[in-house]
């Protein structure tokens, strides 16, 4: 395997130095507005999706549809099964792509979906659905699987535990993050959201984190009987609203791990994942950044907070 590898871990390590970092985002944040963080970014990593005169929205798109860019890129560089496991990473902007449709379908904008290419798992098949019924249907005949329903929760929560469980299986050096994020979002729904799960997205949940954890009374109570990766993130957090801070720590472990990928020794898919997980780490932050901006500013004290 090593020598399919050498290429892609080559292009990996180099691909993983198209970042701001963190101290060239907190000068984007520092900018007076948005106009002007925008100005900054043209000659960043960034500029190639930006657009002069953007929105915020569309701007904080442009950032999510650079890392996708990029990765697609590395994985013209990739043997087979390094394309596989960008496609299961890569299972997030086809999400966002159909949390687009149900917007829409509920009288929301309609907005232009994320380019998956060669990274696609179902997206052609999905984008052709007329309704949230025949959207679950083309899920169900999908590697996706059936949501478990046809409302909009019930896809929603359904795709994204379906992303977290496939990661898990097909990235072993993802699965921490994985866990650890399916750990985040059952306390949100929970907690501070205040429902129980969908039954179908609910026997996922139990699968990665087990029933006790899933059934927890409490924040700590489901801290304490998680398993490590949630059990880190969560760790001193007591209260629903104290959650955020949970996920702050989640994006600074898996930023940590993903530079420990990069640098690690050898040939094979760690350097790529771990550049994958670079790139999105930093644009969010570049995202928090463009939002500081555009409040004139303001907001560079809870900027600070995130880096």
């Amino acid at each position: 395997m090593a020598a399919g590898w050498v290429a892609g871990t080559v292009r990996s390590r180099a691909m993983a130095e198209r970042r701001l970092g963190s101290a060239g985002a907190r000068r984007v944040a520092a900018c007076p507005s948005l106009a002007a963080a925008l100005d900054a970014l043209t000659s960043s990593p960034y500029r190639r999706e930006l657009v002069a005169g953007a929105e915020l929205a569309d701007a904080q798109d442009a950032l999510a549809a650079t890392v996708l860019w990029n990765m697609r890129v590395l994985a013209g560089w990739l043997p087979a099964d390094g394309v596989r496991t960008l496609r299961a990473l890569a299972g997030w902007f086809e999400i966002a792509n159909v949390d687009r449709q149900l917007l829409a379908w509920a009288g929301g904008p309609a907005t232009h979906p994320y380019r998956l290419g060669m990274l696609a798992t179902a997206w052609p098949r999905l984008a052709m659905a007329g309704s949230p019924g025949e959207l679950r249907t083309a899920l169900s005949t999908s590697a996706w699987g059936d949501p478990g329903g046809a409302l909009a929760r019930d896809i929603r929560l359904g795709m994204r535990l379906d992303w977290a469980d496939r990661v898990r299986g097909r990235v072993p050096v993802a699965a921490g993050w994985a866990v650890g994020a399916v750990g985040l979002l059952v306390a949100r729904e929970r907690f501070v959201v205040g429902r129980e799960l969908p039954p179908r997205a609910a026997v996922v949940a139990i699968r990665m984190l087990g029933p006790d954890c899933v059934a927890a009374g409490s924040v700590s109570g489901l801290a304490a009987a998680a398993p490590a990766p949630v059990a880190r993130v969560l760790r001193d957090i007591e209260r629903p609203e104290d959650l955020w801070r949970a996920e702050l720590r989640w994006w600074s472990l898996m930023r940590a791990q993903a530079a420990g990928l990069v640098s690690r020794a050898g040939f094979g898919p760690g350097a790529a994942v771990g550049a994958v997980g670079l790139l999105v780490a930093d644009a969010w932050l570049v995202r928090a950044a463009l939002a500081a901006a555009a409040h004139g500013g303001r907001g560079l004290e809870a900027f600070d907070a995130l880096a």
